[in-house]
């Protein structure tokens, strides 16, 4: 698909946003590597592993022997994640990459199975998840485990009132990127709906065992770095996703908040922060 997705979305074209976003949460990703590796685990699949940062986080953590693949629909992403897990893997630990599409029946016949197999915010992009994590779970070795994230708490990253237009804007936009969402799954060919929690779904692919547990990202006021790149593209990409569901008040507000010329610049503000909590969902295979 050259990079598109399901969604229609062109990943290749996100690497830098990737990038940013794994320095941003750096320091969660490591403590949920560790969180997930058990002591036996010598075999690692990511699916959807966008720049690499966090299938890095596992390859760093395991003992010569051990091994990771990295898969993705994008090879320019593929590309980059290989040469980020490999910088990070430690000696004898092997990285293969695979250029593969979850949705489709002939991803199991090229991944091999793996004692830990994970996707993060993957499952959502697919036209029939339950199927998809049928997929997925279908490459983990018996006593092995699948973690999915999806969802959790959508980020926050501008105070209630910026003194600019009406109060309440960041709200507005995620309503507005909602809506976006719901018209992109319906716009999928084949698109099933999944009427169910992720636990719930985990069962239903044949999973036992299920957990699920939450943890957050939390950059406080004033933001720098990665995190104050991680706001503006935020900010971007709530337009870019829910513009057209804004009323013209609100899109004038947000397009003075990206122009760096504007006096009303988000880039030049001190109370920006980020804030958001990402759901992690675990399945044993029997």
């Amino acid at each position: 698909m050259a990079g598109h997705s399901h969604d229609n979305m062109d990943w290749n074209a996100r690497l830098e946003m990737l990038r940013d976003s794994d320095a941003l949460t750096a320091p969660e990703m490591a403590e949920l590597a560790r969180r997930l590796l058990r002591p036996g685990d010598r075999s690692i699949v990511e699916v959807g592993s966008g720049a690499g940062g966090q299938a890095a986080a596992f390859a760093a953590q395991l003992p010569a022997g051990g091994s990771v693949q990295v898969v993705d629909v994008a090879q320019e992403l593929l590309d980059a994640t290989a040469q980020e897990v490999r910088a990070a893997a430690p000696e004898g630990v092997e990285v293969r990459s695979v250029l593969g599409d979850a949705a489709e029946d002939a991803f199991t016949e090229q991944v091999q199975p793996a004692d830990l197999v994970f996707a993060a915010a993957v499952v959502h992009h697919l036209p029939d998840q339950l199927a998809g994590l049928r997929r997925l779970a279908g490459l983990v070795r018996p006593g092995g485990r699948l973690a999915i994230v999806e969802f959790g708490l959508e980020e926050r990253t501008l105070p209630w009132d910026i003194g600019l237009g009406e109060p309440g804007l960041e709200a507005r936009l995620s309503a507005a990127r909602n809506q976006w969402f719901r018209g992109m799954r319906e716009g999928m060919d084949e698109q099933t709906r999944l009427p169910m929690g992720w636990g719930s779904a985990l069962r239903e692919a044949g999973l036992t065992d299920v957990e699920t547990w939450s943890y957050l990202v939390d950059r406080p006021a004033p933001v720098t770095g990665a995190a104050h790149r991680a706001v503006l593209r935020r900010l971007e990409m709530l337009i870019e996703h829910g513009g057209e569901q804004l009323d013209e008040a609100d899109l004038r507000t947000v397009q003075r908040l990206l122009d760096p010329e504007d006096p009303e610049y988000a880039g030049n503000r001190s109370d920006l922060y980020y804030l958001s909590a990402s759901t992690v969902h675990v399945g044993t295979r029997n």
